[in-house]
C-alpha cells in the first residue's frame, strides 16, 4: 500500500493546527529551559516524558537551541530568541571546531545559521559584529566538516564518526553547512596552502552517497529495490574500493532504516533547491549543472517513492521497513500507523524529516515544470504534516517535555524507553524529531503567511 495522499490540504488550511503546535512547542521549550543543566550535556530523547542525555555524541545540542530560534521566528516571542542566542554563544563553540563528528550541518546551521538568516530577513535587528560572529562560525564549521575526508576512485566522502572507512546516509543532510560556507566565499585550506572547494566536496559526497547508499532497482545486488537505502557504506582504505553495506541503527545492512531514508530524501531535495542558486560556472569542473542536478533528482525521487510506498496510510513508517516482527502486524501498510502495537515501533522523527523533504521536492518539481509529480510529492508531505499535528503524535500534556511522540533513537542498542505495559518503545520524543517537526511547521506557516521561503541558504 502507500500513503493515502490528501490532495485538498494546503498550508492555509493547516494554520489553526500550526498555531496550536507552536503554542505547545513554546511550553515544551520553556519546560526544558527550566529543568536542564548545561553540565548534563545535550538533551537527546525523553524517558517518561523528561528529556535525558546519552553520552554518545553531542549531535543534538544544536537542535535544543535551534528550536528556540525557530520558535521565535514563528511567534515573535523575544524569550525564545534570547534563549537561542545565549545557548548558541555559551554552548556551541566546541561544535564549530569538533573534528570527531559528521554532524556539523545539524548543530551549527540550526543555531548560527538560523540566527544569521533571521538577521538577513530583518526579523532581528542587524548587528555587524553578531553577523560576523555567526558567519565565521559557519565558515569554520563547513571547513572542519569537509576535512573529514576519504578519497575514493573518482571522488570521495565525508566519513562518519566510525572512521575513514565509513560513509553514513545521515551526512547528506549535514552537507548544508558546506553549502552555506561556500556561499560565504570560504574554502578549506590544505597542505601547501592548497585551496579545496567546499562545493566540490559537497558534490562528491552527494555523488558517493547516491552511488553506494541508495538503490535504484538496477541490479546492484540481490536486494536491489529502487529507493531503498543503506545506513552505512563500507570502503577498503587500501585502495578506496567499496566493500559492502552495513547498518548501525537499522535492522540489517539489507533493510531500510527509515530515518536514514528520510535523511536522504530531505538532504537531496534541499540540495536541489540550493543548486538552483549557483552559477553555471561553479559546476564546470564538477561535470556540469545538468549532470549534478540529474544525480540529485534521481536520488530524491527514488527515496521519495520508496518512502511513500513503505509508510502507513497516514505517512508514518515503521522504524525499519524490514524489521523482524512486522509480519506479525499483517497488512499494516494498508492502515493508519499504530504506535502502540505489540511488535515493532514506528518512528515519527523519520516522518517529520521526510515530510519536509517531500514538500521541498514537490516545490522544486512544480517550479521546474513537472507539476503532476511535484504536486503528488508536495501533497504527500502535507498529509504527513497533518498527521503529526494531531493525536496520537502531538504531545499535549504539560508533564511531557517532548513535542512529537513516538520517536525512536537506536532500536538495536535498546536505547529507547519501553513504558510499563508495552512491549515496544512508544510515547517518547527526540530532540531531532522535535526540531525537524518545528522546521517543517515553520516552513508551512511562513508559506501560509506569505513570508519568504524557508531555506538554509541565501537566494
Amino acid at each position: 500500500m502507500a500513503i493515502k495522499i490528501d490532495r485538498k490540504l494546503t498550508p492555509q488550511k493547516l494554520v489553526p493546527k500550526l498555531e496550536r503546535f507552536f503554542d505547545l512547542s513554546g511550553q515544551k521549550i520553556l519546560s526544558i529551559q527550566k529543568s536542564w543543566r548545561v553540565s548534563k550535556g545535550a538533551p537527546v530523547s525523553t524517558v517518561k516524558g523528561q528529556y535525558t542525555t546519552r553520552g554518545w555524541t553531542e549531535w543534538t545540542q544544536g537542535f535544543q537551541f535551534g528550536s528556540a530560534v525557530l520558535q521565535y521566528d514563528a511567534t515573535g516571542d523575544e524569550r525564545f530568541l534570547k534563549y537561542g542566542r545565549n545557548g548558541t554563544v555559551k554552548c556551541m563553540a566546541s561544535h564549530v571546531s569538533h573534528i570527531g563528528v559528521h554532524d556539523h550541518g545539524f548543530n551549527n546551521v540550526s543555531t548560527y545559521g538560523n540566527l544569521r538568516r533571521l538577521m538577513r530577513e530583518g526579523k532581528i535587528s542587524h548587528d555587524a559584529r553578531e553577523m560576523e560572529f555567526n558567519e565565521l562560525a559557519l565558515k569554520v564549521s563547513g571547513a572542519v566538516q569537509a576535512a573529514r575526508w576519504t578519497d575514493i576512485p573518482g571522488g570521495g566522502y565525508i566519513y562518519s564518526f566510525n572512521g575513514p572507512h565509513s560513509l553514513f546516509i545521515d551526512t547528506i543532510r549535514s552537507l548544508r553547512v558546506l553549502g552555506v560556507a561556500h556561499q560565504l566565499g570560504h574554502v578549506l585550506m590544505g597542505e601547501r596552502d592548497r585551496k579545496i572547494s567546499l562545493l566540490e566536496r559537497l558534490v562528491q559526497h552527494a555523488e558517493a552517497t547516491a552511488a553506494y547508499g541508495i538503490y535504484y532497482g538496477e541490479g546492484r545486488d540481490a536486494y536491489d529495490v529502487s529507493g531503498r537505502t543503506a545506513h552505512e557504506s563500507i570502503f577498503n582504505l587500501n585502495d578506496g574500493s567499496y566493500r559492502c553495506p552495513n547498518s548501525q541503527q537499522g535492522y540489517s545492512p539489507f533493510s531500510t532504516w527509515t530515518r536514514g531514508l528520510a535523511w536522504a530524501l530531505c538532504g537531496y531535495a534541499e540540495q536541489l533547491e540550493f543548486f538552483r542558486t549557483l552559477r553555471d560556472t561553479e559546476f564546470r569542473a564538477l561535470g556540469g549543472r545538468r549532470k549534478m542536478s540529474a544525480m540529485l533528482l534521481k536520488s530524491a525521487m527514488a527515496t521519495a517513492d520508496f518512502y511513500i510506498q513503505n509508510s502507513c496510510t497516514d505517512g508514518v513508517p515503521a522504524w525499519d521497513t524490514d524489521a523482524p516482527q512486522l509480519h506479525r502486524l499483517g497488512d499494516y501498510l494498508a492502515k493508519r500507523s499504530n504506535p502502540h502495537n505489540n511488535f515493532e515501533p514506528v518512528d515519527s522523527s523519520a516522518a517529520a524529516i521526510a515530510a519536509q523533504g517531500l514538500v521541498r521536492l514537490g516545490n522544486y518539481l512544480v517550479n521546474t515544470g513537472k507539476k503532476a509529480d511535484g504536486t503528488r510529492y508536495r501533497q504527500a508531505g502535507l498529509t504527513i504534516a497533518n498527521t503529526l499535528l494531531q493525536a496520537p503524535y502531538l504531545s499535549t500534556s504539560a508533564r511531557h517535555q517532548g513535542l512529537v511522540l513516538h520517536s525512536v533513537y537506536h532500536r538495536p542498542n535498546g536505547w529507547d524507553h519501553i513504558p510499563r505495559g508495552s512491549k515496544i518503545p512508544c510515547g517518547e520524543s527526540s530532540m531531532w524529531g522535535d526540531y525537524h517537526a518545528r522546521e517543517l511547521a515553520l516552513m508551512l506557516l511562513r508559506e501560509a503567511r506569505g513570508e519568504c521561503y524557508l531555506t538554509f541558504f541565501d537566494y
